[in-house]
């Protein structure tokens, strides 16, 4: 028998990793993972771009080794992105690149926990960051939220108690639920977690796919003190295989994402960071999320009216202004990780809440993912789900 590490034996695959098993089958309709349409997907565009990097004076250079903090190109349209987001006075130091947005968070955790340190999150939240903190060993402790964000009396009474190192959140967007938090709740977040010296990690992959309602400024914005380190990615708004990111910090916490990077993967690959970075230069990314977000839009309220037209009363959900989720709360009693292989032998896949919860609760919630189907096998999916559940309330009712 292999001897295994204690900070992996026990870990199993993400549900979203271990779903994506079915996507090879054209017949399953998946509302499980949360991949971009393919139609949104710029094929031509990325085709261009590489064909002249690599054809160009830059083809050396890029096929080289880099520095570990990511490519000069990139790093300078980044501190003009930041800008755009309302980050003012970025400098190149305060910018690491990264393979994704989840080896942002990995090397975060990297940087501050050690083995029993506690990491405060949202209940629920992303399921991959449960899984990276747990790698480290970390107590990871959920607080509760409701429509405004997190509940601030219930942080307050958990920064106190655990004396956490971190607290990661998703305030825009919230992967699973979809919502947003508002000004006041960032603002009061900021204000506990500087009081009691906890570092703020804001995820950010879905912020730029707003389809309703005003901007909400970055939590990120509101940081006088270098408490919060954004991380956002290109995974959602570009393409996913690219695995192109970045981290915007305080130049210490920066430092230390890029020596523990090296240890990783030496450097964000060269050509993708250009891709990225001509992406912007020519005018492509702001267009081409125009294009996307009305696509993602009539997806979102294709799902909205399917979940109206076929769910029973006793079913609630969020109705998210932008991203790619919405939040499904059943009956206490219908347990939706029992109920997935029905509904999967009825060809269609969600994620069962549970695997977003810190304590494994939430077992009467599903996460759903509208961008990836289009409205007609949305309708079907819908449909098949709301009719186990209708089953499954007149069971429970007999």
């Amino acid at each position: 028998m292999y001897k295994f590490s204690d900070r992996i034996k026990d870990l199993d695959g993400t549900a979203t990793r271990e779903i994506f098993k079915l996507l090879s089958k054209p017949d399953i309709i998946s509302f499980a993972g949360g991949m971009p349409a393919t139609c949104c997907l710029p094929t031509e565009i990325i085709r261009e771009i590489a064909s002249d990097i690599l054809g160009g004076e830059k083809a050396v250079p890029t096929l080289q080794y880099g520095q570990t903090e990511g490519v000069k190109e990139f790093l300078e349209t980044m501190r003009g992105y930041m800008n755009d987001l309302g980050l003012k006075n970025v400098e190149l130091n305060n910018l690491q690149a990264l393979s994704g947005g989840q080896q942002g968070l990995d090397l975060l955790c990297k940087a501050f926990i050690n083995k029993g340190d506690t990491i405060l999150v949202e209940n629920p939240t992303y399921l991959a960051f449960l899984q990276i903190a747990k790698t480290y060993e970390a107590n990871v402790v959920g607080v509760d939220a409701d429509e405004d964000g997190l509940i601030l009396s219930d942080l307050e009474q958990k920064l106190n108690r655990y004396k956490p190192k971190l607290l990661y959140v998703v305030p825009t967007f919230s992967n699973p639920t979809g919502k947003t938090y508002t000004v006041q709740n960032r603002k009061a977040i900021l204000q506990l977690c500087e009081k009691y010296g906890v570092v703020i990690i804001e995820d950010d992959p879905y912020g730029r796919l707003r389809f309703d309602g005003d901007e909400v400024p970055l939590l990120k914005t509101f940081d006088k003190h270098d408490s919060v380190v954004y991380v956002t990615s290109f995974s959602k708004t570009v393409s996913p295989s690219l695995r192109v990111a970045v981290a915007c910090g305080a130049p210490d916490i920066i430092r230390k994402m890029a020596i523990g990077k090296q240890s990783v993967d030496v450097q964000t690959p060269a050509l993708n960071q250009l891709i990225v970075s001509e992406y912007f230069a020519r005018g492509y990314y702001y267009k081409k999320l125009d294009e996307n977000k009305s696509v993602y839009k009539e997806r979102k309220d294709a799902m909205l009216y399917a979940l109206d037209k076929y769910m029973p009363k006793e079913v609630s959900y969020t109705r998210p202004n932008g991203g790619l989720f919405i939040w499904a709360t059943l009956p206490e009693y219908i347990d939706t990780k029992a109920m997935l292989p029905e509904a999967i032998e009825n060809k269609v896949a969600y994620i069962q809440g549970c695997e977003f919860y810190a304590d494994g609760s939430g077992q009467n919630t599903m996460r759903l993912n509208f961008s990836n189907s289009d409205p007609d096998r949305i309708d079907k999916g819908i449909k098949v789900i709301s009719n186990i559940v209708i089953k499954k309330i007149k069971e429970y009712k007999k």
